[in-house]
């Protein structure tokens, strides 16, 4: 072996090893590592008791059966057993669980295996390069047989790809918890619903109940008015007071249908598909039991929406690695190694073997101003992604003061509505003896009749409030989805990939 590819050999050799030792020993990569950002929490809520309690397990796994409703707790099992938001939502996880191990795999080597057979012609007339001629004895149409494998591996000396694994394993987390977020909405939304459709069913009884007493006061009034008791200005405002109540039913109607409906598309079924099972009037669900609110700080670990905005910026931090990377040089080892002959009968042959091995080396040398141009969009978008977090944080914080002022005071609204329809109610028993006996004018009698009816309706509406606002505390805490039933889901995700062709 002559010097000069001694050399060769060895050049080679230190490179090849040189590339493994700063693959193998490469502990950082280039860019910023992610630490999560402090954010500045307050110790305790404003009011901690104005509508919950601050010890107890944070936010039920299943708080909407704190309202012992079987109605409810069926809707809600049909809702995450078939909703197409959810569905979508899974989809999305298994979509960055792949995408995830497609990036991965650039960590490793990368092997092909290919085989061919050619029947081929030379050119009789082909110029002669050089020294080099065909021989005589090599015809000029012949076979050509081949088979081998090929392979290359990209060592990441700079973490480019170890960054993208970085990124992608942030992008699946951040999909799973878009997943528990779509889940917590959509409970809570299909139980906002529910307490609705109750409500308006509550309305629409005490408007027909209304309505059926005003028909009795009218018809006394025009006895009264044809005996001469009474004035025909009587009659025409009991006439006036009892459409204005029939008037309200159509709305009320409209809202049930449309409240249905509503939860005809949450469990996947056309718009008409509950009409028959929810129809049927049914009081508006009370919870029984308090609520535990925790501490502000612990929300943070508790809101999918939060968890997901975190991982969107350790993803957006990782990719500014990604485009670091491209900077610096990239080191490959690939090789080829096979069998080619043009007979089939020695195509496997010692003789018909053929291979190549070695590194490169690739330097975009001349492209630095595009590649620090990427540099710099990934960190105005790893930027955009600090600033969506820490406002996801405030806005859930706000919606928890919210939720928890809106629970209270609804609470106190309801306590005062309940007095006022004890005292609308003596007031109109006391109005009708006293019209009776000749003592007050049918005047009295309609503002009482209207001021019951008024009290009433907005008793009904109230505690459709009361249950509505709890809900939305719940949401806001971030309830229903920790412990095993979200897990659950998530593993359901995974198991979905595995039915589908």
């Amino acid at each position: 072996m002559n010097l000069s590819k001694c050399v060769r050999i060895n050049t080679c050799s230190c490179l090849v090893v040189s590339a493994l030792c700063l693959g193998l020993a490469a502990g950082c990569s280039v860019g910023p590592n992610y630490h999560p950002p402090k954010l500045a929490t307050p110790s305790t809520w404003s009011a901690p008791l104005a509508g919950g309690e601050t010890n107890g397990q944070v936010a039920a796994l299943t708080w909407w059966k704190n309202f012992n409703d079987p109605c409810l707790n069926s809707l809600v099992d049909r809702v995450v057993r078939s909703n197409l938001d959810l569905t979508l939502a899974s989809a999305r996880v298994r979509e960055a669980r792949a995408q995830y191990r497609i990036v991965a795999a650039r960590l490793g080597p990368s092997v092909g295996a290919s085989g061919s057979y050619a029947r081929q012609k030379q050119s009789e007339n082909q110029p002669i390069i050089g020294s080099l001629q065909i021989p005589d004895y090599v015809p000029f149409e012949n076979n050509v047989y081949q088979a081998g494998f090929d392979a290359a591996w990209e060592i990441d000396v700079f973490g480019g790809t170890r960054r993208a694994v970085e990124a992608g394993k942030a992008d699946v987390a951040a999909a799973e918890f878009g997943l528990q977020h779509v889940w917590i909405t959509l409970v809570s939304e299909a139980a906002r619903n529910y307490v609705e459709l109750r409500g308006h069913q509550q309305q629409l009884a005490i408007a027909k109940k209304n309505m059926s007493a005003q028909e009795q006061a009218l018809g006394i009034t025009r006895d009264r008015f044809r005996n001469g008791l009474t004035t025909d200005l009587d009659v025409q405002q009991a006439a006036t007071l009892l459409a204005t109540t029939r008037s309200e039913i159509p709305a009320l109607e409209s809202r049930i249908e449309s409240s249905i409906h509503r939860l005809s598309i949450l469990i996947g079924q056309p718009p008409g598909a509950l009409c028959e099972e929810l129809s049927p009037p049914s009081p508006v669900p009370v919870a029984s039991s308090g609520v535990p609110v925790g501490l502000p700080s612990e929300l943070l670990l508790r809101r999918p929406d939060i968890q997901r905005a975190e991982r969107q910026l350790a993803a957006a931090t990782a990719r500014i690695g990604v485009a670091t990377a491209d900077l610096f040089p990239k080191f490959s080892l690939t090789g080829v190694a096979g069998f080619q002959s043009v007979s089939a009968s020695d195509w496997f042959t010692q003789g018909s073997d053929f291979w190549s091995v070695g590194p490169t080396v690739q330097w975009r040398i001349f492209d630095s101003g595009r590649i620090r141009a990427n540099i710099r969009l990934h960190d105005a978008r790893q930027e955009q992604a600090l600033a969506a977090y820490e406002q996801t944080a405030l806005n859930a914080f706000e919606e928890v003061e919210n939720s928890l002022v809106a629970y209270a005071k609804e609470q106190e609204r309801q306590r005062a509505l309940e007095e006022a329809v004890r005292s609308s109610a003596d007031s109109l028993h006391l109005a009708n003896q006293l019209y009776t006996n000749g003592l007050a004018g049918f005047l009295n009698v309609l503002d009482a009749e209207r001021s019951l009816y008024r009290a009433e309706e907005a008793l009904a509406h109230s505690r459709s409030e009361v249950a509505q606002n709890l809900i939305a505390l719940y949401k806001a805490l971030g309830g229903g989805w920790e412990g095993k039933l979200g897990r659950e889901l998530t593993v359901a995700s995974g198991a979905r990939q595995g039915s589908r062709p």
